[in-house]
């Protein structure tokens, strides 16, 4: 290719652009190409930079002249050939539709998508649910459960205040001659509710792969347990109904014991929450006459106390062994926090 007309009269240089695995398409016909639509674009670009006028681009490529000049207007104008973002159909909602359906949910998050169509209609405005949902989502608002917190008074947020700004500075050491002690319950047939089995098809029934119900809870034990970092205390079944007579006779049972136990010096501290039979009179003056000093502890609290861990591993040990019957409950949690506890305890 040394003269002009071997070429169409396009100078050499035109070509020089190109990439160096693409073929003139001066050299064969428009129509026999298979190149994409938007390789051949790129093409006219690429013929544009060279400095070729747009009758050579067109001559070249046996496209018409129209063609190329929209191609080229499309680059000078935009920097790009690729197709511009169309509008599309026209939002059902409007702005201020939008800000309304805002406004109702920040006020009350719990309102419903159903009752936000039924608000919207009553402007005029017909829409479907999932349109409601695709502009909340768009605002990123997501429908979530709701968590459970306790009611909480001005005086129970000033005595956890308290807490916090009274016991926030202490160190490790401190919390070691606190004894937590609690009272819970466990279910003996709700502690399964769902478990996974390896099973065979057709094998769904066998005795082996089912959880075994019964009727109006199945049963339950009350327990009474202290700990404290290094170790556990005593663990008392509660028959019947704890009184506030009951509670002292627990603590005349099993305190100084577990204290002689765990080997708590003269500063240990006795944690339990505001139960009415834990402040009753009963027991506040049996902790004044044995000179227990108990930890002050704010009403509605969290659940700092980390005795509630510890209910949750039995919990487990007990599902474990699968224990349905109140007397084999003292036998699963002997040695249910297993040989890791100490590390359970110290994490707590």
């Amino acid at each position: 290719l040394t003269s002009f007309e071997s070429i169409g009269g396009v100078p050499v240089d035109v070509f020089q652009c190109l990439p160096s695995n693409s073929v003139p398409l001066c050299l064969t016909s428009w129509e026999n190409q298979k190149k994409s639509a938007k390789t051949s674009v790129k093409k006219i670009v690429d013929l544009h930079k060279s400095g070729s006028s747009l009758g050579v681009i067109s001559k070249c490529l046996k496209v018409p002249r129209s063609s190329v000049q929209t191609i080229v207007c499309k680059y000078k104008h935009h920097g790009t050939t690729l197709p511009s973002c169309q509008s599309g159909r026209r939002r059902v909602l409007s702005p201020r539709d939008e800000r309304t359906l805002l406004q109702k949910v920040q006020i009350n998050p719990r309102t419903a998508a159903k009752d936000l169509v039924k608000i919207l209609e009553e402007t005029g405005t017909k829409v479907s649910i999932s349109i409601v949902k695709r502009v909340l989502y768009r605002h990123n608002l997501k429908g979530r459960s709701a968590r459970k917190k306790p009611l909480l008074q001005n005086r129970h947020k000033k005595a956890r205040i308290w807490f916090a700004t009274a016991h926030g500075d202490k160190d490790r050491t401190s919390w070691r001659n606190v004894l937590w002690s609690d009272e819970t319950k466990i279910e003996l047939f709700g502690h399964n509710d769902h478990r996974y089995v390896w099973r065979k098809k057709g094998e769904a029934c066998k005795p082996k792969n089912t959880i075994p119900t019964v009727k109006h809870g199945g049963g339950s034990i009350m327990l009474w347990g202290c700990f404290v970092v290094g170790g556990t205390g005593a663990l008392h079944k509660i028959d019947g109904i704890m009184r506030e007579e009951y509670y002292v006779d627990i603590l005349k049972q099993h305190l100084k014991t577990s204290v002689r136990k765990l080997k708590l010096g003269r500063k240990w501290v006795l944690q339990m929450d505001n139960d009415p039979k834990h402040t009753s009179k009963v027991v506040a003056k049996w902790l004044k006459d044995n000179k227990v000093k108990v930890l002050e502890w704010p009403s509605q609290s969290p659940d700092l106390n980390p005795i509630e861990n510890v209910w949750a591993e039995l919990e487990k040990a007990c599902a474990s062994k699968e224990v349905y019957k109140p007397g084999s409950v003292t036998s699963a949690l002997s040695g249910g926090l297993g040989q890791n506890k100490q590390i359970l305890f110290e994490c707590m």
